[in-house]
């Protein structure tokens, strides 16, 4: 598998569907998904269980396609690259910022 361009605990805005516009962390990555805090937001009924005794209705956040969302890097949106970059152990890839040319990680 390719290395992924969005990583968690990077900040993003959505660029499509009904949350455009909306910036936030990103809170987990999966299979080309991204879970974005305050975005997407879904109304679950839950059944009471050890981990939810009440149960009830829950607010929480759901995947969006990766696609749908763009870093930003320092306030605005940018695209992601990969360069390699020479570490104490050998060449190592490194994301970089295409508008500035910048090493994210």
């Amino acid at each position: 598998m390719a290395t992924a361009k969005i990583k968690k605990g990077d900040t993003v805005r959505v660029i499509a569907g009904k949350d455009k516009g909306k910036e936030g962390k990103v809170l987990a990555v999966k299979d080309g998904k991204v879970i974005v805090e305050n975005v997407n937001m879904i109304t679950k009924h839950e059944k009471p269980s050890q981990a939810n005794p009440n149960g009830g209705i829950i607010h929480k956040e759901a995947p969006i396609d990766s696609s749908n969302v763009m870093y930003l890097h320092k306030g605005k949106v940018t695209r992601i690259g990969f360069t390699t970059v020479d570490g104490k152990n050998g060449p190592k890839k490194v994301r970089v910022a295409k508008s500035t040319g910048e090493v994210i990680d």
